[in-house]
């Protein structure tokens, strides 16, 4: 008997993962990468691989899914709703279990389990939205939550016999308590905070995250711009990011594509390196300008030389500008 565990990097998916091994089932975690994981890819990857090592402990292995495409066309418009930011709580969930369900043929997997706790998260966890959650997924009495089955509906595996009911949790609620009792003693050490570190759910990237959306930009390259900088939305169909320290400012060159601009204050003056995408007509190269030598800290010097190329000619131009106003950059702010 086989069974597909997914992962979410939290606590409670672990434990559920670690219920249904205890019984003698072969577990198989997966964790579905999508883009709004975390800010930072050199850190995701230790996450990764840290959780990697967790689930080993407990004898369950990790498959990463990417989940992108499918995952921004959800996103445009989830048929339940966003969070208190853009977080679709419940169509996210809805998405990966049938992803999860596509690939049980190929894994030989029986069914389902999640680590979801009845009443634990407002948006997604309360029992109408779990049972919807079950349906929509395709995954009718396939899907087993161990740390909240007491509280719940028999599934098929607990039907049949494959797992003991006797032997599941009856977590409910927001306490984190019994988790951290369960965790001591099954000797889960080191393991990571609650899983809540989706970008979805920061007011400051959903607000980036609807400007692409409302103007029709919303794809995985432009995403990744979302996760560092300031941003400055120049036009209906040109944007602009400023960086904020050195290591933006070395990652913004890197993730032009071909046709953006940057922008850079000269190799004598210090300064952030500015990334503009989409239209650039000549009214807009000094406005970028300004605005890369508003966040020099040497724009009280008066004017400054700022350097600029199209990706990917590097044919380089200058132009001497002194600071934004502060009412006019104002208005471009995101």
């Amino acid at each position: 008997m086989k069974a597909i565990a997914l992962i979410s990097g939290g606590l409670d998916s672990l434990l559920a993962a670690r219920l249904v091994r205890e019984q003698g089932i072969e577990v198989l975690g997966i964790y579905f990468n999508t883009p709004f994981c975390m800010r930072d890819k050199s850190l995701e990857e230790t996450h990764k691989k840290r959780l990697a090592v967790l689930l080993r402990s407990i004898g369950v292995e990790l498959r990463i899914e990417k989940l992108a495409g499918e995952y921004l066309s959800m996103l445009k418009n989830p048929k339940h709703g966003y969070g208190s930011n853009m977080n679709p709580c419940i169509d996210c969930k809805i998405l990966m279990l049938a992803k999860a369900r596509e690939l049980m043929p190929e894994l030989g997997a029986s069914f389902i389990v999640t680590g979801e706790v009845l009443g634990q998260r407002p948006m997604s966890q309360y029992r109408a939205a779990l049972e919807r959650i079950e349906k929509e997924s395709g995954l009718a009495g396939l899907l087993l939550r161990p740390l909240s089955a007491q509280h719940l509906v028999p599934t098929i595996p607990e039907q049949k016999g494959w797992v003991k009911r006797e032997l599941l949790a009856n977590f409910s609620g927001r306490s984190r308590k019994p988790q951290r009792g369960m965790a001591a003693k099954f000797n889960i050490k080191d393991y990571p905070n609650a899983a809540g570190g989706c970008l979805l759910t920061d007011p400051e990237f959903s607000r980036r995250l609807q400007d692409l959306i409302e103007h029709n930009a919303l794809a995985l390259e432009n995403v990744d711009l979302l996760k560092l900088g300031r941003h400055l939305r120049l036009g209906p169909e040109t944007k602009m990011v400023v960086g904020r320290n050195e290591k933006e400012n070395s990652l913004l060159p890197e993730m032009a594509q071909d046709g953006d601009y940057i922008f850079m204050t000269d190799m004598d003056t210090p300064g952030p390196t500015s990334l503009v995408r989409g239209r650039v007509g000549k009214e807009l190269i000094p406005v970028a300008c300004a605005i890369t030598c508003y966040y020099s800290k040497f724009k009280q010097r008066g004017s400054l030389n700022i350097e600029y190329w199209r990706n990917p000619d590097k044919e380089k131009e200058f132009f001497n500008v002194t600071a934004i106003k502060e009412a006019d950059l104002a208005r471009f702010k995101l």
